[in-house]
């Protein structure tokens, strides 16, 4: 049987005459970023019965209610749209996963061949957090994709690699600030940069990857000039 915890409203102050006691229930638990702690913490979520208080004791019911996440850290109760914000380690590896699918979805669309794209691309992905990244590796991958779905090189963004970057980026672009968003695209135009000016499939993939990052049309033109300019 569960435990059950009471929390008297008032249990800081003086005994009133009337008050109300909220009884916590743990229904579950988990990781997740605590807001107040800044980290990731271990959580219990919660759902609570309200009675009223006489003299401090329960007497009557006054409904439900929860449910919270208390960290089991700080105590501190949120709302329970508070597990919605990934992990640190989860936000670590979804933004590691997405330059590696945004790499080689502009090496697929013109740069496999090139050294220096392939060069700039595992320098990227490395920096990312995949360590052990090579740019035979990025060349195998990009080669295998073109196998199995029978794309050519220098090919306008289709829907299947369209429907990728998506399922990379959409989750992970509500929890990048403006700045991380345009970083990711940056780092793809460098990769795209390389070997030379873009093809018109290198920006047909660029424009997609900002479209998925949510960032808007004229800034995705903004940073494609940008990334041309020597810092």
């Amino acid at each position: 049987m569960l435990p059950v915890r009471g929390q008297d409203d008032s249990a800081t102050k003086p005994a009133r005459l009337v008050g109300t006691r909220t009884a916590w229930t743990p229904v579950g638990d988990g990781e997740f970023f605590c807001p107040g702690c800044g980290g990731d913490r271990n959580y219990q979520r919660l759902t609570g019965r309200r009675r009223f208080t006489l003299l401090g004791v329960p007497v009557l019911p006054r409904g439900a209610t929860g449910p919270v996440v208390e960290c089991a850290a700080c105590r501190h109760h949120f709302g329970t749209d508070v597990l919605d914000h990934p992990t640190t380690s989860r936000f670590s590896a979804m933004l590691r996963d997405a330059v590696h699918t945004v790499a080689l979805a502009v090496l697929a669309t013109g740069g496999a061949c090139a050294r220096t794209s392939l060069e700039t691309a595992a320098s990227t992905v490395r920096a990312a957090g995949f360590e052990d990244c090579t740019e035979d590796q990025l060349s195998a991958l990009v080669e295998a994709l073109a196998a199995d779905t029978g794309r050519l090189y220098d090919q306008p963004c289709g829907a299947g690699l369209a429907i990728e970057l998506h399922e990379s980026l959409d989750p992970l672009a509500p929890h990048l600030a403006p700045a991380g968003r345009e970083s990711v695209l940056l780092q793809a135009a460098r990769i795209a940069l390389a070997d030379g000016p873009y093809t018109p499939a290198e920006r047909d993939v660029l424009t997609t990857i900002g479209g998925a990052l949510t960032i808007c049309a004229d800034d995705v033109t903004r940073l494609l000039a940008a990334a041309r300019t020597p810092s």
